[in-house]
């Protein structure tokens, strides 16, 4: 991963320009900021969309899917049972 653009919603990954929404930017932006870290649901919920886990809520789980699709599949590695982590 490279550099990014924080108002843009930019990220540069393998020579090319990709643009996130919001909450995939900030999703990636709470990753990066804890590089090889476990991040739980519970963590990325509050930190991304400002509120307490719902256990039945797969709102983490999309847009984690959305950001594979737009920035690799190897990017970001599932911790079964405990939630996602950055591979650097």
């Amino acid at each position: 991963m490279y550099p990014w653009g924080e108002f843009s919603h930019q990220i540069w990954v393998c020579d090319r320009l990709v643009e996130l929404s919001t909450r995939e930017f900030s999703m990636i932006e709470t990753f990066v900021r804890q590089p090889k870290q476990v991040i739980s649901r519970e963590q990325l919920l509050s930190k991304v969309w400002g509120y307490n886990y719902d256990p039945s809520s797969n709102i983490v789980d999309v847009y984690v899917g959305y950001l594979r699709k737009k920035l690799g599949s190897q990017l970001i590695e599932t911790i079964r049972g405990t939630g996602y982590r950055l591979l650097t």
